[in-house]
């Protein structure tokens, strides 16, 4: 069995601080992390990998300081990492990024998974992993709570809202991870150094002349979304005292008040 996950570095919410002018995320300074659901899906293909005769293949799409992403994927006991970063990639809405992720995949070759965590928490989409089963046409099954593999199939019970669902599917097929799937591991000590020792070079990196893709669909030109505006909601309140010789008389105006408002 071969399982190849997607994961995607993201800065570290809790520490995320917003240009008030410009309403962007300010960068500087904040650490990054491995994305939370794409870890639980890093998580679940390690977990098969030790129950099964499988090996896993690690994917990410970002600039060159997502090797360090990488690197912490490869010590958790990921046997491959790929690093998709370009130019012409930078810009990419999911639509874009699931294009360049599926391309990345079908030149990994032959797999039975891929694993997804459910959404990043810098876009909170869930887009791209069910993006990414359209463009290989491939079933997929998303807020994956437990996933099992009986006679060549994954049966795997999906999490929503109103109850959970077991779902069977053929593979290959994709899934995508929620927190719920598991508890991720630590890195091993004999895995971080093999993964950051000086001098190792154990990830790949691919570009645009790597994978055979249609450049009209990535990056920023071929993103068929995008952001208009962004801005961090200001909060006020006001407070108004009510007047009256008595709580009753009080009580009554109060209720008047709430009237009018149409709040009762």
């Amino acid at each position: 069995m071969k399982i190849i996950v997607c994961l995607k570095q993201v800065p570290d919410t809790n520490e995320v601080r917003i240009n008030q002018e410009t309403g962007t995320l300010i960068r500087d300074g904040v650490p990054s992390i491995i994305n939370p659901d794409d870890k639980n899906a890093l998580e679940e293909a390690l977990r098969i990998k030790a129950a099964h005769d499988c090996t896993v293949t690690v994917l990410s799409m970002g600039p060159p300081q997502a090797k360090n992403a990488l690197k912490e994927a490869l010590a958790m006991g990921a046997d491959e990492a790929i690093l998709l970063s370009d130019r012409a990639f930078g810009g990419s809405d999911t639509w874009a990024t699931a294009t360049v992720l599926a391309a990345a995949i079908e030149k990994v070759g032959s797999y039975d998974v891929i694993l997804c965590g459910r959404q990043a928490i810098d876009g909170d989409t869930a887009q791209v992993g069910p993006e990414i089963a359209e463009f290989l046409n491939i079933p997929q099954v998303t807020y994956a709570k437990k996933i099992d593999f009986k006679d060549g199939k994954a049966i795997v019970t999906r999490y929503t809202e109103t109850g959970d669902y077991v779902i069977e599917s053929k593979m290959p097929v994709l899934l995508t991870a929620i927190k719920e799937l598991n508890v991720p591991r630590y890195p091993t000590v004999k895995g971080i150094l093999n993964a950051y020792s000086p001098g190792s070079d154990n990830i790949k990196v691919w570009g645009i002349d790597d994978l055979t893709i249609d450049a009209t669909q990535i990056g920023l030109k071929g993103s068929t979304t995008n952001v208009y505006k962004s801005f961090v909601p200001t909060k006020s309140k006001t407070n108004e005292m009510i007047d009256g010789l008595n709580g009753k008389e009080k009580a009554a105006k109060l209720i008047g008040k709430l009237s009018d408002l149409k709040l009762i």
